[in-house]
């Protein structure tokens, strides 16, 4: 039997390629040993438990950016926290571990080799954190989900994705999506999402011209955001929504969307075969411009700024690409060829040739 420990967490773009691949190890392999390794404070300790999987916790420790007294710290507690990954690895004797950035990746590449087991790294973003900067030395394998990641000797891999956005067929869902959402199946559709959360900026950018897409002769799917305070026009074709729990519904309307560039957010539009317009966060380290770089240099995509996003640009640039059929399909063929659906597959391989190697 096969003892997995897959090492991860804090946001969902971390947890949610984690839980990808352990979904699929444990439906390949029913009796492995599959364990996740996260901390207490991050999303992985209440999406792990739900999804049936057991939590080893490892402290959370934080790279100092500055010299100070956290700094000082630092060595005694990162050597504390491998401490605690390495007795994981040794009680539940683990075979690969799995590494996919985030707090508890860091001890966990440092004790598997201490430990002599062998390691994976998976970068999800285009900008490589530094857990799996650090990382990536001693790995066996890395695997990043944008080519053109500064990691050496990494491969492209893709992205895990979710088993409802791998296996989507948009067009047989297309009319049960329409109808969820009052809209017309046969027309076309404008698909604006910023997360769960919503985006700010693109809110009011559409508030500002919904009307021109309307009049466009298209059909508008927005959703805003759990803590939008917009109000919804309820008019014929604008279909507003705070949050979607089936996204795979409203993937499937989706003939052009605009959104943030978030990891996950352009692997899924980019498998499923979208054209979209990003409008890449400006606050963090400049990742999500170069997560939507690759899909922009193929012709799937265009770009636009954030701080300059408004009703003007969707007149601008959104409307007048609507009303281009040619473009739009160039766009569409494009898009196709960008994104992949075999992102989990291509992880577990890159997981047997280490195991292969280090048995």
């Amino acid at each position: 039997m096969t003892s997995y420990l897959l090492a991860g967490g804090g946001t969902a773009g971390h947890v949610n390629p984690l839980l990808a691949v352990a979904d699929a190890l444990r439906e390949r392999e029913p009796d492995a040993d599959v364990l996740v390794l996260g901390t207490k404070e991050g999303l992985e300790a209440r999406l792990v438990p739900q999804r049936g999987y057991e939590l080893l916790i490892v402290d959370k420790v934080p790279f100092p950016r500055r010299p100070n007294a956290q700094a000082l710290r630092f060595p005694s507690r990162l050597g504390r926290a491998v401490g605690q990954v390495r007795r994981h690895i040794r009680e539940h004797a683990v075979d690969v571990v799995v590494g996919f950035g985030g707090y508890a990746s860091a001890p966990a590449y440092i004790a598997a080799r201490r430990e002599n087991v062998p390691y994976v790294v998976h970068e999800a973003n285009a900008k490589p954190g530094l857990a799996n900067r650090l990382g990536a030395g001693g790995a066996a394998g890395i695997g990043v989900a944008f080519a053109g990641t500064p990691l050496k000797n990494s491969e492209v891999v893709g992205m895990p994705l979710r088993r409802e956005i791998v296996a989507l067929d948009r067009a047989a869902l297309r009319a049960e999506a329409a109808e969820a959402f009052g809209l017309d199946a046969g027309r076309p559709v404008l698909l604006v999402f910023g997360g769960s959360l919503g985006a700010q900026r693109l809110n009011e950018a559409i508030a500002g011209s919904w009307g021109d897409v309307l009049a466009a002769g298209w059909q508008l799917l927005h959703i805003t955001g759990e803590r939008s305070e917009l109000e919804d026009p309820e008019v014929p074709g604008y279909a507003m929504r705070r949050y979607v729990d089936r996204m795979d519904l409203a993937f499937s309307l989706a003939d052009l969307i605009v959104s943030r560039a978030g990891s996950a957010t352009v692997s899924e539009i980019s498998a499923l075969g979208i054209p979209a317009a990003y409008v890449p966060y400006a606050v963090g380290n400049g990742e999500q411009r170069l997560n939507a770089a690759s899909a922009i240099a193929a012709g799937a995509a265009i770009l636009l700024e954030d701080g300059t996003f408004d009703g003007d640009v969707v007149r601008r640039e959104i409307v007048p690409l609507m009303g281009d059929r040619t473009r739009i399909d160039a766009m569409t063929a494009a898009a196709e060829q960008v994104g992949t659906r075999t992102g989990t597959e291509n992880v577990i391989a890159m997981i047997d040739r280490a195991l292969g190697a280090g048995r």
